[in-house]
């Protein structure tokens, strides 16, 4: 087994302020900026993060080899049963994200304490951090190790206290350098059995949000990392043998200011559809029209009665008799799955499943 590799602890006697760097930073926190603001022309906030979380779920377990479809991990989250197991994985994900965001929102910190409890949720078990040595990172073609963790339960602990400091503590540095920063010491420190490469993806968003970069969580870099799988996984590595801050650091650059900008995209297909519908809404079905009903169509792009029972208040009939009408001016369109009737937003779901 190669010999494990315990990072130094944080801070780092490295200079990240390269001429490089510093360019890359005004550009990414500039696309970043913008989209915190964008993403305020959607009225009711629930609208994104319900969208978005569930594409960062899909997407972030994809990168751990974990598959599903766009349309079984909707079809989930409105609760329709016998989902496999790979989408109750990402499910699971989902709902570790919106814990973190939770936690920070209450109590304005990250703490390590965090970072156990949204694993625990990822992962659906208490094994908590390590206390077994053994783990290592192997190439999935070769078996060869490619990288050994700290294997010391107690190391383990240290790194994680001290890596909380500085999550928790301001310094001189740009936040968005800090969070590659954050992201290559966690994933060196591999503190868990399982998860660490999903949790590490949440601690990012979590941590801009800490640094009010962003008001709600809506940046998820798992797509860029999808499409430059080789390099993430190369640049992690070649920091810990050659110090390669400077090309890890752009690479989680890039991605800040790709995603922003493809996010930003994504937010004004969506709000275009909004407006579409809510001139159709009121030409076609007057009577039934209201911003509420607007937005419940928008939360989700599957849906069914009892999702419209429950948003809007409505009786059993009402909510059938809705959607039905909704079907008819070629809104959603409607299936069955056993006994189960629901709806897709036909348009959402494409919106959505394009991606950003």
């Amino acid at each position: 087994m190669n010999k494990e590799f315990i990072p130094p602890t944080l801070p780092l006697d490295f200079d990240f302020e390269t001429t490089k760097i510093l360019k890359k930073t005004i550009l990414a926190n500039k696309a970043l900026a913008k989209l915190n603001g964008i993403s305020k022309i959607i009225p009711n906030s629930e609208i994104l993060i319900n969208s978005l979380v569930l594409q960062e779920a899909k997407d972030s377990s994809e990168i751990e080899n974990i598959i599903t479809t766009h349309d079984e991990l909707y079809k989930a989250d409105i609760d329709i049963a016998a989902v496999s197991n790979e989408t109750k994985e990402v499910q699971n994900y989902k709902k570790a994200l919106l814990e973190g965001f939770n936690l920070v929102s209450d109590s304005n910190l990250l703490l390590k304490r965090h970072i156990v409890k949204i694993q625990m949720e990822l992962e659906n078990n208490t094994a908590g951090i390590r206390k077994q040595s053994g783990t290592n990172l192997k190439n999935a073609q070769t078996g060869e190790v490619i990288f050994t963790p700290p294997q010391n339960n107690q190391d383990i602990h240290n790194l994680l206290d001290n890596l909380e400091k500085y999550i928790n503590e301001p310094n001189d540095i740009d936040p968005l350098i800090n969070m590659a920063i954050i992201h290559f010491q966690f994933e060196t420190i591999h503190p868990f059995y399982d998860g660490n490469g999903r949790t590490g993806r949440i601690i990012n968003i979590l941590f801009l949000l800490l640094n009010d970069l962003l008001d709600i969580p809506i940046l998820y870099l798992s797509r860029y990392i999808i499409t430059h799988k080789n390099d993430y996984y190369r640049l992690l590595q070649e920091v810990r043998t050659k110090d390669s801050w400077e090309e890890w650091i752009m690479y989680m650059l890039s991605a800040v200011e790709e995603i922003s900008i493809q996010t930003i995209t994504l937010i004004n297909k969506i709000k275009n559809l909004m407006s579409e519908n809510k001139i159709l809404l009121k030409e076609k079905l007057p009577k039934i029209y209201s911003k509420d009903l607007l937005e419940a169509l928008f939360m989700h792009p599957y849906t069914k009665i009892d999702f419209l029972i429950n948003s809007l208040g409505l009786h059993r009939d009402t909510a059938s008799k809705y959607l039905n009408e909704l079907e008819k001016i070629g809104i959603l369109e409607s299936t069955k799955k056993g006994r189960t009737k629901y709806f897709i937003h036909k348009e959402l779901f494409a919106l959505l499943k394009e991606g950003i």
